[in-house]
């Protein structure tokens, strides 16, 4: 299996890591859809305020940031707030495929 983000092809050729790798693509595209409907829906967030409002532990939904932005579907607001670690960190915007910005 494989999609946009050709996530499906990581592995190491042996049956096991193929599979583990098909199951993490298909984890992983409910896992960008989710942040990225929760972007659209909640308005602009960070990567924490997004795992709190998905109830999504970090680990699993802040990959899914990167892979979103190097796609063109988030993009960086230039705002920073706060995070649990009261590092600052990027404010997210959900952007539709056509590159236009989500309503907010």
């Amino acid at each position: 299996m494989s999609d946009a983000f050709d996530t499906a092809g990581n592995h190491r050729g042996v049956d096991t890591s193929i599979a583990a790798a098909e199951m993490a693509a298909l984890t992983s595209n409910h896992l960008r859809h989710l942040v990225h409907k929760t972007l659209c829906e909640q308005g602009d967030h960070t990567v924490d305020e997004v795992c709190a409002l998905a109830g999504y532990p970090r680990y699993s939904l802040q990959p899914r940031f990167t892979e979103l932005r190097k796609k063109g579907l988030i993009r960086d607001t230039g705002q920073r707030r706060r995070n649990v670690s009261g590092a600052n960190a990027i404010v997210w915007h959900a952007v539709f495929r056509d590159r236009k910005a989500v309503a907010a």
